[in-house]
């Protein structure tokens, strides 16, 4: 594989062809905000806020899908950047009904670490206030659509991780949704292996093992790249 050499916030560094923007940098120690990336599954760009400047570019490129180039300049953190990012996480809290206080991941969500990385004490825009159900038919977890940010890392992980594909979106705009199967309960799911790794990537408490309180709900993100790694250098099979 070839090697580019590119400028990230006035560091050189290399990636090789085919890396992203996102990956070189955040083997670098530059971190990029995201709520949609999670190591060991396909990159999307849902949420938008790993966008980047790539200087002789007009438009914010996804760093997370945008490869690297020789010769590239990238900034990731500007004033541009930062509004643009504190915009996108108020309109988040306000599409759904995120309120911290009474949220099982209070505490340990990205979407929460990632407004008070932004210092956003209020949302400037109008709060929707959609009337949204919580699916708690499964035996052992819960779905509060209150609480999803559509960022689709459930969908993902079912489907090129456990191969179930239980998970799947429905609707556009506001009105999408994440749904089990063709829309049936969770607890109706025949494809779900209840395997629970959709709970574990879950960024905030849309998704939520049950019988947990607060200080007891703690999501383990690191397993899924154990697995896939584990899985590309076939360590469990004889």
């Amino acid at each position: 594989m070839s090697v580019k050499t590119l400028e990230i916030d006035g560091k050189m560094l290399t990636g090789v062809a085919g890396e992203t923007i996102f990956s070189v940098a955040w083997n670098k120690g530059i971190r990029i905000p995201r709520l949609c990336h999670i190591g060991g599954i396909s990159d999307v760009g849902a949420c938008r806020l790993c966008l980047v400047e790539i200087e002789g570019q007009k438009k914010l490129q996804a760093s997370c899908l945008t490869p690297v180039e020789e010769g590239m300049v990238v900034h990731t953190d500007t004033p541009k950047l930062r509004a643009h990012r504190r915009l996108i996480v108020e309109l988040l809290f306000a599409e759904r009904n995120h309120i911290c206080s009474v949220c099982v991941m209070n505490g340990d969500c990205e979407l929460q670490e990632l407004a008070t990385e932004l210092g956003i004490d209020h949302v400037r825009v109008r709060y929707q206030f959609p009337s949204l159900p919580v699916d708690l038919t499964h035996e052992r977890f819960g779905l509060d659509h209150n609480r999803c940010i559509l960022c689709t890392r459930c969908i993902r992980v079912c489907d090129e991780v456990e191969g179930a594909h239980t998970w799947d979106m429905l609707g556009r705009g506001t009105n999408s949704r994440v749904i089990s199967d063709l829309g049936e309960p969770w607890g109706a799911s025949d494809s779900c292996t209840s395997c629970g790794k959709c709970v574990q990537v879950c960024p905030t408490g849309a998704l939520f093992a049950k019988g947990k309180a607060v200080g007891e709900m703690r999501k383990d993100r690191t397993f899924l790249k154990y697995i896939v790694t584990a899985r590309e250098k076939k360590q469990w099979i004889e």
